[in-house]
């Protein structure tokens, strides 16, 4: 049986093996460079500057906080503007193990493992560094994304100076390869099992069956953020409303399409017409671009009901399309503002990916890439197209086997060429980092709130926040 387990040792990182081939060819572009050498002072007086509206002290406290859980997070935002001409950043999803590192140019030529030695050095070396860990080794274990996993596997072996396990850890190799006893993971090598000091998580696919939330071994990031929202969509919108609940009077807030939560299969169709018949429904657990449906057609909501699913909750939202096209929301009609228009006039939908880090100075931003769309995006529905073939953006792809690809042909790099085409500025950047931060900081104070003090989850106030059982049996607490 082939092997699941790599060794890593230092001095071994190689950009081709960590990198899209378009990402090792290309240079960052000059703003999207200066943008992330801006200090968190200099974002908050910019950003205080252009909204005078925003409490400064309320800023600039949410930009240095500490979270307790959450080190590592991803937003995917969508730059829309409404009726009025009003630019804004909407957070669409927040992402508990995100891609972004291979997706990145590099920052300094000289320094070919970019992001990935950023933010071993920056975050989870601060963030073992004093803890009593058990005796044992580091791993970083993942089920899709060989390529950044390893590079994260190889950074780790440079500044530890020290080897690292890499180990694939699908639902399907549980025990075989690792197991969790008394809350330390161990890695099946050679008939031995090693102890596990310190873990970076790569695992998406639900991931709480069969990894703890209370461990011994520190993982990077714990299972309970997961939960907590940031492989959670349901709870993870409880989560932002939550914050913004706190955040009333300071003029900052989480700002997503609107949202209908604990919505059972045969009212989905209630809510569309709520929404004019334009909606967005969302398996609440799913990821990767997986378990998204955009509706704009009677067909398109025939064609969902007709399918089978594991969970007994979704999730309904706004659909934010074309000016003559969208669900009228809590913000009024908003719309993509697109990509700029080609030179046959059309637009396409592109996302941001904004990936941050928490550090002792306070969460910062790392790496950011774009997305596009697979066909413009047009003023009128046209019969014989997909709604989300004009506004599905992510460019993972699951293979009949099971196994993961990508649309790199979709990708949009922050270098000189594509950054270009987003149409978008340094302004829009600090919008979208101050998004992602308010953001992990809902879900860090979430898995505050739904674990108690020996790491074990409240299931009682978990089950009132999701009252899902498929979910709640999927869950392993030792």
């Amino acid at each position: 049986m082939e092997s699941n387990i790599e060794m890593i040792e230092p001095g071994e990182f190689e950009d081709q093996a960590h990198y899209y081939e378009k990402v090792r060819n290309a240079s960052i572009h000059p703003m999207v460079k200066f943008f992330l050498t801006l200090s968190n002072t200099q974002i908050i007086e910019r950003y205080c500057h252009l909204h005078p509206e925003v409490d400064k002290d309320a800023i600039t406290s949410l930009l240095s906080y500490s979270p307790k859980f959450f080190k590592w997070a991803g937003a995917d935002l969508f730059p829309v503007v409404n009726e009025k001409g009003v630019r804004n950043m909407v957070l669409i999803e927040t992402n508990s193990c995100p891609s972004g590192s291979k997706s990145m140019p590099l920052y300094e030529d000289a320094e070919e493992r970019g992001s990935y030695i950023r933010l071993v050095q920056e975050s989870f070396l601060p963030a073992i560094d004093g803890l009593e860990l058990p005796e044992g080794v580091l791993a970083v274990i993942y089920d899709k994304n060989k390529m950044e996993a390893s590079g994260y596997a190889h950074a780790l072996a440079d500044v530890f100076l020290e080897k690292v396990y890499l180990v694939q850890f699908h639902e399907i190799n549980t025990d075989r390869d690792l197991r969790f006893e008394d809350g330390i993971l161990y890695i099946h090598d050679q008939d031995n099992w090693i102890p596990v000091r310190a873990a970076f998580k790569y695992v998406t696919q639900k991931p709480w069956n069969r990894i703890p939330l209370a461990t011994q071994t520190y993982i990077y990031n714990p299972i309970v953020c997961c939960l907590a929202g940031g492989r959670n969509k349901l709870v993870a919108a409880k989560a932002y409303d939550f914050l913004n609940g706190d955040l009333r009077g300071t003029g900052l807030e989480i700002r997503t399409p609107e949202t209908v939560l604990d919505v059972s299969k045969n009212e989905i169709p209630y809510w569309i017409q709520r929404f004019g018949g334009f909606a967005v429904i969302k398996v609440p657990y799913s990821n990767a671009g997986q378990g998204v449906y955009t509706i704009t057609s009677q067909k398109e909501l025939d064609r969902f009901m007709e399918l089978e699913f594991d969970y007994d909750i979704f999730i309904i939202q706004s659909l934010i399309g074309n000016a003559s096209w969208s669900s009228i929301g809590k913000y009024g009609r908003l719309y993509h503002i697109g990509t700029v228009p080609t030179r046959k006039q059309q637009f396409y939908v592109a996302d941001i990916r904004m990936m941050i880090i928490s550090t002792p100075q306070g969460y910062r931003p790392v790496t950011t890439y774009a997305r596009r769309s697979r066909i413009p995006l047009s003023n009128s529905l046209e019969t014989g197209y997909s709604s989300w073939d004009m506004l599905g953006t992510n460019l993972s792809l699951k293979n009949p086997d099971g196994s993961w690809g990508t649309d790199t042909d979709r990708l949009l790099l922050m270098d000189g060429r594509d950054f270009n085409r987003l149409g978008i500025g340094i302004d829009d950047l600090i919008e979208g980092f101050i998004q992602t931060v308010l953001a992990a900081i809902s879900i860090d104070k979430m898995s505050n709130m739904i674990s108690n003090e020996n790491g074990d989850l409240k299931r009682d106030l978990f089950h009132s926040l999701d009252p899902d059982d498929s979910l709640l049996d999927e869950i392993i607490e030792v």
